[in-house]
């Protein structure tokens, strides 16, 4: 029997200031080979005995890079800050380059149209997207909040009265309110799949999802 390939576990930095150093530190703790790059020989000083590869390097120079063999890398952050033509350009080096999975940080929403156009797979805006959070937090009855693509949002909330001592079959949520308790988890215990056949108790934690608005409404019943 021919032996399983493991996955290639490499990814390649760009940017090292608070965003980029945190995502590459995260990474290594989770067994993830990590080159971090950065124009500031400081930076690359500071965290040096923390990655696993560090190099001062010019992330728009295309030579320098493949010197680096950044080329080889199959997963790529672009973690720059205010330089919005050192961000797009780099990315587009790295699409360039046939690297299968690139992720980069814009600061506007203009700016992740562009770095979409010009190669970015995944682009995340942590400013806007923890303030969205938060702000969801903070006005609603949620417990936490996440957001993805196409208005689909995943909330914590605590099961509202309406629903207690029923299952979630009986509770019919789906229709009324057009979301789907996809777990659930009681007082002393972890979270376990809901079925519609799990009855709620008060006090339970409901993981919800569905549209954002749908399931803000949702939450709102408690």
């Amino acid at each position: 029997m021919a032996k399983k390939e493991h996955p290639d576990n490499r990814a390649v930095v760009i940017g090292l200031g608070r965003f980029g150093s945190s995502l590459a530190l995260e990474l290594v703790s989770g067994r993830t080979e990590v080159l971090g790059l950065d124009r500031s020989e400081k930076l690359v000083n500071a965290w040096a005995d923390d990655l696993t590869h560090v190099a001062v390097v010019d992330s728009t120079d295309e030579e320098a890079l493949r010197q680096l063999n950044v080329q080889d890398y199959p997963r790529a952050v672009v973690a720059i800050g205010a330089d919005l033509e050192a961000s797009i350009l780099t990315t587009s080096i790295l699409s360039d380059f046939g690297i299968k999975k690139i992720w980069a940080k814009a600061l506007s929403r203009q700016h992740a149209k562009i770095l979409e156009r010009v190669g970015a797979h995944h682009v995340v805006l942590p400013e806007h997207d923890m303030g969205e959070r938060v702000a969801h937090l903070v006005m609603g009855r949620m417990l936490d909040y996440i957001e993805f693509e196409d208005d689909y949002a995943m909330v914590k909330t605590l099961a509202p009265h309406e629903v207690v001592g029923k299952t979630l079959g009986e509770s019919e949520l789906r229709s009324k309110y057009g979301i789907t308790v996809v777990s659930i988890k009681r007082r002393g215990e972890g979270f376990t799949y809901a079925t519609a056949e799990t009855e709620v108790r008060a006090g339970d934690l409901l993981i919800v999802a569905g549209k954002a608005s749908d399931t803000e409404r949702f939450a709102e019943l408690t």
